[in-house]
């Protein structure tokens, strides 16, 4: 597989929260969760340590041996599976602007927000003053004054300033490379999550701000023929 910067073996929590991710639904029996484990060489006790952490800190709820994502991190799943197949309009120029006129807001409150902002892919102009271009068909319902407008000029120039594009396209393509070359189900699936990953971080911006090679739909092809085989052999080894 191709040397990809910050691919790493996974952890007993991250090897757990990847698998559960990737699950429809997302509850899988400890036993199977022990089996993706033994993909990394991750000890069966790790494991369980692990799930129980991950019950403890709220990250997962045990029903009957099952394990399951809590809402908030059904939530993330959401996100992953949008960021796969984006829904996304035509666009007209417009761009929303969202702009905090709350009062100071504690530390944990404030991070709270900025992973809601950042989740519905809006970029921060200034402190307070979140925006993107309209073209995603999703409600914005955040605790701001929501307004539309238009740059005076250069909106490209503005999206280039907000995002670092040239970095998201260069690791989409090194992806999609890997992705014909990977071979052995732990790379498969130590790749498979670091493209949902990219997936989600991609700011889905309007084709008439992008580069005419920008490889976001070649990768989102590649990625699904991919995940079909990749899936295949994940349920064999876990006996699904």
């Amino acid at each position: 597989m191709l040397e990809i910067p910050g691919l790493r073996p996974l952890t007993a929590r991250s090897a757990v929260l990847s698998t559960l991710l990737g699950a429809h639904p997302p509850r899988l029996p400890a036993r199977s969760l022990v089996k993706v484990g033994e993909l990394f060489d991750i000890a069966e006790g790790t494991i369980r340590v692990a799930l129980s952490r991950m019950v403890a800190a709220g990250d997962l709820l045990q029903v009957n041996g099952d394990y399951e994502l809590t809402s908030r991190l059904e939530r993330r799943q959401a996100r992953q599976d949008q960021s796969r197949t984006p829904a996304v309009r035509p666009w007209a120029g417009d761009w929303e602007i969202a702009v905090v006129t709350a009062d100071r807001r504690p530390p944990a409150e404030r991070i709270a927000f900025r992973q809601t902002m950042a989740g519905l892919r809006l970029a921060e102009l200034r402190e307070g003053t979140w925006l993107r271009p309209a073209n995603l068909s999703r409600p914005l319902s955040v605790d701001c004054v929501v307004l539309v407008g238009r740059p005076v000029d250069d909106p490209g120039g503005l999206a280039a300033s907000l995002w670092d594009l040239p970095a998201w396209a260069a690791r989409a393509r090194l992806l999609h490379d890997a992705l014909d070359e990977a071979d052995g189900l732990p790379a498969r699936f130590i790749l498979a999550a670091a493209v949902l990953r990219h997936f989600v971080a991609d700011p889905l911006l309007p084709a008439e701000l992008l580069a005419a090679d920008w490889p976001g739909d070649a990768l989102r092809s590649r990625y699904e023929r991919f995940d079909r085989s990749f899936q295949a052999m994940l349920r064999a080894h876990l006996g699904i």
